[in-house]
């Protein structure tokens, strides 16, 4: 029996991560919806970005291990940013048509994977953007996205 890729793998690895990230924020910065959230960011930003996105597909530890990152270092960007629906939307719209520009795997499996773990953390980035308080602690584990499941209905930490 095949082995199933992971996410990561299927993805193309962390080249084709930190492209997709790379040209994904060089959008943002000029649109004018998203630049006034993200004209601040730091210059290695969309790598980080890309080592996250890397380890929840079941990639390397790049983000935890190389970046020092974790979660709640993840969670804590979008305190306070006051995200809304609309800046959620354009966010995605960028993303993926970055991905269709880089020729990201364009595959009905992956794309749904990948659409349903943007979907699920855009939308908790939202929610956790009208907080100051951050409610993912910093023990709590890294999220892990596969080729479908969601683990069941969302429950706030």
């Amino acid at each position: 029996m095949q082995k199933i890729p992971t996410l990561y793998e299927w993805a193309g690895g962390k080249e084709a991560l930190e492209n997709l990230t790379e040209l994904f924020y060089s959008k943002v910065l000029k649109d004018e919806l998203l630049y006034p959230v993200f004209k601040n960011m730091a210059g290695d930003h969309s790598k980080h970005v890309a080592h996250f996105i890397a380890e929840v597909f079941n990639g390397p530890a790049f983000y935890t291990k190389d970046d020092s990152g974790s979660h709640a270092k993840m969670v804590a960007h979008h305190l306070g940013k006051m995200l809304d629906e609309q800046k959620r939307k354009r966010w995605m719209e960028l993303l993926l048509e970055s991905a269709d520009e880089i020729g990201l795997a364009s595959d009905p499996e992956f794309r749904s994977a990948l659409i349903g773990y943007l979907e699920w953390g855009s939308r908790i980035a939202v929610m956790n953007s009208t907080t100051t308080e951050n409610p993912v602690n910093e023990n709590e584990p890294m999220p892990k996205w596969g080729w479908g499941e969601t683990g069941g209905p969302y429950i706030p930490y």
